[in-house]
C-alpha cells in the first residue's frame, strides 16, 4: 500500500477515534446539567458539542505529549498508529454499551503502549513519560477534583445559606449553563489534542521528519475539534444516565461544584500539557459534591464499578492494540 493511502487510512482512523471520544465523553460536560434538569439534554448536547469545537483550538501541549512523550516515536510506523487507533475504539465502543464512563484517553495511550510494545518491545514505550504524564495525574486529579468540589459545595451551603430553596435551585440551574459549557471546553482543550497528536505523528513519519520539530497544522486542529464535536452532539446516553444520577442524586447546587471543580482540574492539567482523563476528574468532582451530604449519599457500587472500568482500560486497550499489529501490519 502506497504511503499516502496509509496516511489517509491514519487520519480516517484517528477521527473516528475521536469521535467515539465525543459521544462517549459527552457525559463529561453535560450529565450533571442533565441529571439536575438544568437544561433539556439535546440543547445541552448542543452547547457542549460547540464549547468542545472551541477548545480544540486553546494550545497545543497535550498534543504534543502524545505524539513524542509516550512511545518512541523514531521507532513508531503507521501501523502502530492504526493498531493503538482500533485498541482504543474497540474499548470506547465496549465501554459505551455498558454505560461505563471509562476513559478515552486512557484507552488512547494504552492502545499506543500496547501497540508500541509488540512493533518495538520495551523499548518503544517512554516508561518515565508514561509515569510521570499519566499515572501520576490519573491518581492525583480525581482526588484533587473531589477536594475541589467538596469544599466548593460547603463554601456555597455556608454563603448562601440565606437563599429560599426555590431561589437558590434557579440561581444553580442558570449557573450551570456557565459551567456545564466550561467543562466542554476544557474536554474539548484537552481531549481533541490527543488525536491531534496521533495526526501529526502520522504526519511526521509520511514525510520522515525530525520528531522533534513536531507541529499541528491548523487543518488538523479543526478537524479533530469538528469530529469530537459532532460525536459529542450525537451523544452518550447511557453514560449520561450512569454519571447524571446513578451516582448519587444531585441537586443544582452540586451539579454547579462539580462543573466548576472538574473544569478548573481540566483547564490546569491542559495548560501543563498533561493527557488527562477528563472522565476520571468529573467522576471524581461528582463524588466529592455528593460526600458534602453524607458518604451514603454517594451509590459507592456504582462508583465502584467506574473505578474498575478505570483501572482495566489501560491494559485492556493495550491488549486489544496488541492483538490488532500483526493483522494490520498483513493488511497494510
Amino acid at each position: 500500500m502506497s504511503g499516502d493511502v496509509l496516511l489517509v487510512v491514519v487520519i480516517v482512523v484517528a477521527l473516528g477515534f475521536d469521535f467515539t471520544n465525543g459521544f462517549h465523553d459527552t457525559a463529561n460536560a453535560i450529565a450533571t446539567s442533565v441529571g439536575t434538569r438544568a437544561v433539556t439534554p439535546r440543547v445541552a448536547v448542543l452547547v457542549a458539542a460547540v464549547a468542545n469545537l472551541a477548545g480544540a483550538f486553546v494550545t497545543t501541549a497535550v498534543a504534543k505529549n502524545v505524539a513524542k512523550g509516550l512511545i518512541d516515536a523514531n521507532l513508531a510506523t503507521q501501523q502502530t498508529l492504526i493498531a493503538a487507533l482500533a485498541g482504543a475504539i474497540t474499548w470506547n465502543l465496549l465501554t459505551w454499551w455498558f454505560g461505563l464512563p471509562s476513559s478515552s484517553s486512557h484507552a488512547l495511550i494504552g492502545g499506543l503502549v500496547g501497540a508500541a510494545l509488540v512493533q518495538s518491545g520495551s523499548k518503544g514505550v517512554l516508561w518515565h513519560g508514561i509515569a510521570h504524564k499519566v499515572v501520576i495525574p490519573a491518581l492525583a486529579a480525581p482526588a484533587i477534583a473531589f477536594a475541589a468540589a467538596f469544599c466548593l459545595l460547603l463554601l456555597i451551603y455556608w454563603v448562601f445559606v440565606w437563599l429560599s430553596p426555590g431561589v437558590a435551585s434557579r440561581g444553580f440551574r442558570l449557573g450551570q449553563l456557565g459551567t456545564g459549557t466550561w467543562v466542554a471546553f476544557t474536554h474539548g482543550a484537552n481531549d481533541a489534542q490527543k488525536t491531534m497528536g496521533v495526526i501529526a505523528l502520522a504526519l511526521v513519519l509520511h514525510r520522515h521528519g525530525d520528531v522533534a520539530s513536531l507541529e499541528i497544522p491548523t487543518w488538523v486542529k479543526v478537524a479533530a475539534g469538528l469530529a469530537i464535536g459532532l460525536g459529542t452532539y450525537v451523544g452518550g446516553w447511557r453514560i449520561i444516565r450512569t454519571l447524571g444520577q446513578r451516582v448519587f442524586q444531585m441537586e443544582p447546587e452540586s451539579g454547579f461544584a462539580a462543573q466548576a471543580s472538574a473544569g478548573a482540574t481540566i483547564y490546569l492539567a491542559t495548560h501543563y500539557g498533561y493527557p488527562l482523563s477528563t472522565t476520571h476528574v468529573v467522576s471524581g468532582a461528582v463524588m466529592g459534591a455528593g460526600a458534602t451530604k453524607r458518604l451514603s449519599a454517594v451509590r459507592w457500587g456504582v462508583a465502584g464499578n467506574i473505578v474498575t472500568a478505570w483501572v482495566l482500560t489501560l491494559p485492556a486497550a493495550a491488549l486489544v492494540a496488541a492483538g490488532c499489529y500483526w493483522p494490520v501490519q498483513g493488511i497494510f
